[in-house]
Order: C-alpha cells, then structure tokens, then sequence
C-alpha cells in the first residue's frame, strides 16, 4: 500500500520526482500563469457552490515521507494546480505521509484561499474517529474541512452521524462517503438512498463503467456531487492507451493527449462533480487541468469513445 520514493535515490519513483522539481525550477514564474479560457465547474447540488472539474487525487504520489525534494516537487505540483485554477484537493489517513505532504505544500504557498480540502475518516474503531480527524486537519493545517467523507465504507452507520453532527455544528462543510474499484456498489445505494449524504466517491473510467447503470443515476435523482477516482486506473489505463495514435474525434473535444481524453470522458457524464487524478509532475497536472477548459463530449460522441477505447 505504501510506495517509498525517498527510500531509494535510484529508484524509478524518486527520479520521477527528481524530474519534476527540475521541471518546475526551469520553468519560469510566468508558466504558472492560469491558462486561456474559462475552467469548466459544476454545481455540488446541496448547496450550489461551484468547483471545477479537475481536483487533484494523492494516493501514491504524495506518499513521500519526508524528503525534502519529494516534498518540495509536490509542492510544485500543488502549486501549478491552483496556477491552472483547481480546488479540490482529496486524501486519506489510509495514504501513508500524503497528509503532511499536503500541508507542507500549503504551508509553503501561503495557504491559497480557493482550497477545497476533501479528506476521509478511514479507522474501524470510531472511539478513534475524532482524533483521527483533528491529526489529519493537523497535517493539513487548515481550520476545518469542506469535506469529510467515510473511507471504503468503513464503520459507515457509527461515522455518518458524527459526521452530521460536525456539518450541523459548522465543524466542516459537506459529508460524503466513498468506494474505489467497483467494490460495495449494492451497499453503496442503500447508503445513497437512505442517507443525507452531500458527496460520494466512486471508480468510473472509461473501461469501468458499471456505475451508470445505478449508481450515476441514483446521485443525480438524490442530488448527491460525485467525485471519480481511478480516472486512469492507476496509470494503467494511459500506459495501455499511450500505444495507439490519439483518434481524430479527440480535435472535436480540445483534447491533445490520452489524459484529456480519459478525463473529459469522466467529467462529461451530468452526474459527475469532480474527478481526481493523481500525479507526481507538473507538466502531468497541467495536462490534466487542461481538460477543465474547452468543449467536452455529448453523449453521442462518449458512446463512440467508449467503443472505440474499448476496441484497443
């Protein structure tokens, strides 16, 4: 589960992050600059506030102990994320020194304003849950989170209701729940249609795509944000897409390169709020916020991308 780059400075892991402090030391202040257009934002039903499509996943990249070079790169990676105008940041106490790798960020950028912080109460023993939560909002050294959400589903029934509590008393922002890798999806609706619940996070790439058969449909119907994870399976989805040429329909939806595409297939669906990649480099995260601008597909074209990707 927990991946050591600085644990070896050969390591393939910490030369990728080697590579992008080099890259955001060579770059020039005016690279940082947000680029053209407007980014594209979506409404979290419960309360109408706005957050861009593109938020920036941690599990893995971030996990860094405490290295400084590692942790200034991942600086550099939050940094051009606000550049490119992201919020939503998500974590988990479940990845490793992801936490701390946050909040050394934001330390170091002064705690930028337009943060929308997402974390996860992630421990079965909910006598712990408190203090869990005060170390993580610790770690990131804010005041509060705007979202709690309870990892995996774990001791969901006893964390909901404190968490409600939290929300009534002002103590955060938003609740949600979340799952990855198509795991609990039953479970997941009844929780969805029996609870409060502002967010819930799921898996939907274009290879996964069980959730639009229920899950999707059931959020729009409750009026509950979502947030994707495993947009790019891990990378593994890139790695497999990257052999083939980019299709001439990517021209149509501004895309120049598999991520975009990958992401704007996600992000186009009208139940999705927020999708989370992670990454370790600058010039990833950039791409990455470059499909929050542009056209996406409609649902013609997505149908025509999902076969065509599933044809590979």
């Amino acid at each position: 589960m927990s991946r050591l780059p600085h644990a070896n400075p050969a390591s393939p892991a910490r030369r990728r992050w080697l590579a992008g402090a080099t890259l955001a030391a060579a770059l020039p202040a005016m690279a940082f600059a947000q680029a053209s257009g407007p980014v594209i934002t979506r409404r979290i039903p419960s309360s109408g506030e706005a957050i861009p499509v593109i938020g920036l996943g941690t599990w893995i990249t971030f996990n860094v102990g405490q290295d400084p070079v590692a942790m200034d790169a991942s600086a550099q990676v939050v940094r051009a994320f606000f550049a490119d105008g992201g919020r939503l940041i998500d974590s988990s106490p479940m990845y490793g020194s992801s936490q701390p790798t946050i909040g050394h960020a934001l330390a170091k950028l002064g705690k930028p304003a337009q943060l929308f912080s997402a974390e996860k109460v992630w421990v079965g023993d909910v006598s712990r849950a408190a203090a869990q939560i005060e170390a993580s909002r610790a770690h990131w050294g804010v005041t509060r989170f705007d979202l709690m959400q309870v990892h995996n589903l774990l001791s969901w029934r006893e964390h909901l209701p404190r968490l409600l509590d939290m929300k009534a008393a002002g103590q955060l922002r938003y609740v949600g729940i979340s799952t990855s890798e198509g795991r609990r999806h039953t479970e997941l609706e009844n929780i969805m249609r029996t609870q409060p619940l502002d967010f819930v996070q799921l898996t939907y790439n274009l290879l996964d795509r069980e959730v639009e058969q229920r899950l999707l449909p059931l959020a729009q119907e409750r009026r509950i944000a979502v947030i994707v994870n495993r947009p790019f399976r891990e990378g593994a989805l890139l790695d497999q897409l990257s052999r083939h040429p980019l299709p001439g329909w990517a021209r149509e939806i501004d895309c120049d390169g598999w991520a975009q595409v990958a992401l704007k297939f996600a992000v186009s669906h009208p139940a999705v709020t927020c999708a989370i990649p992670a990454t370790s480099q600058v010039a990833h995260v950039r791409q990455n916020m470059g499909a929050a601008r542009g056209r996406l597909p409609d649902a013609a074209l997505r149908e025509r991308m999902a076969r065509d990707v599933a044809a590979l």
